[in-house]
């Protein structure tokens, strides 16, 4: 029979490596939820900004991109909702980008806005990139799979929503 000795260094190693492990695990979402974030905020402030995005007719706009699309999409149904008034659609999508981007950026209500990141995600996929041959070319449905680690963990780390966490905490 063989015995293992540890000292206190081999102790000491063991706790270095699981802190860092256990600092990597509760990081390592961040940079995704960076990422997402930033990309949201810049894709509603893009369409805000796009006049001709926020038209009923003509090139660029939301209403001309719906109407291409209808056809060919999974739930024409879902088209044929943004098609009663595009502009409306287009400031919902641009708002509604906005304030997931924001949500996710500040951790603030993290996982319902990462949940708002999965639904815009998922009807884009349905809707303006379900023709895209193969799949794996259009990128909605990896925004989408991107989301689901943020729904699932949340923002627990540089996040309102662990600083609420935290102040609810200390307070009891």
């Amino acid at each position: 029979m063989t015995h293992v000795y540890r000292t206190t260094a081999t102790y000491a190693a063991d706790d270095a490596s699981t802190n860092w492990k256990e600092r990597a695990a509760r990081y390592s979402l961040l940079p995704l939820r960076l990422f997402l974030g930033v990309t949201f905020i810049y894709a509603g402030l893009d369409k805000l900004f796009d006049s001709a995005f926020l038209s009923a007719t003509g090139t660029g706009s939301i209403g001309e991109l719906m109407s291409t699309v209808r056809n060919s999409s999974a739930v024409p149904a879902l088209v044929d909702v943004a098609l009663k008034s595009p502009e409306g659609f287009g400031y919902a999508m641009a708002f509604g980008e906005l304030a997931v981007g924001i949500g996710t950026l500040l951790g603030l209500l993290a996982r319902l806005a990462a949940l708002g990141g999965v639904l815009i995600s998922l009807s884009l996929w349905l809707t303006v990139s379900w023709q895209t041959e193969p799949y794996y070319y259009g990128n909605d449905l990896a925004y989408m799979m991107a989301w689901l680690p943020l729904v699932l963990a949340g923002a627990s780390v540089f996040s309102l929503d662990a600083a609420i966490a935290e102040r609810r905490r200390r307070s009891r």
